[in-house]
């Protein structure tokens, strides 16, 4: 007769460990499902009830506004023309113009629209800056995305 040389049990998987005791607690992982739940019924309630959007920026009379056209070429590369054709920016790192293109580009793709028609730049009477596409609903408001970023379409459209 052989004795096992190995007196230990063999390892059998478990929901729980011998000791019983949880390696994370049961009302944590309740909590870890109960929150994207919360989430999607109070979302859910606001659209089913027709609730106003809160966190809009204040209405404000428009002082100027330009029509530009962005092109992408790549990831990274944009180039921008002014309502006439005339060129006013060919960028092989484009930067935040880029971000915005390509933002457009996926709003237009997902209606059908041509992404190379133009967009429009609006200034507003209270100072902000906005991006607003005349053929979707997408609109950036540009000042709320830092100075650099801001300059950045002052410079293209030459803003004081």
């Amino acid at each position: 007769m052989t004795t096992d040389p190995n007196p230990q049990k063999p390892f059998q998987p478990a929901f729980k460990r011998q000791d019983n005791n949880d390696m994370i607690p049961v009302g944590l992982v309740r909590m870890m499902f109960a929150l994207p739940v919360a989430a999607l019924l109070l979302v859910g309630y606001a659209t089913v009830t027709g609730r106003e959007q809160v966190a809009i920026p204040p209405a404000a009379p428009v002082v100027q506004s330009w029509s530009i056209s962005l092109v992408g070429h790549d990831a990274q590369a944009v180039t921008v023309y002014d309502a006439q054709g005339n060129l006013l920016a060919d960028m092989p790192h484009g930067g935040f113009v880029t971000v915005i293109q390509n933002g457009l580009m996926t709003m237009r793709r997902r209606h059908g629209i041509d992404p190379t028609l133009p967009l429009d730049i609006v200034r507003f009477e209270n100072g902000r800056l906005a991006a607003i596409d005349p053929l979707t609903s997408y609109r950036v408001e540009l000042t709320q995305f830092g100075g650099d970023n801001l300059a950045a379409f002052e410079r293209l459209l030459k803003i004081d």
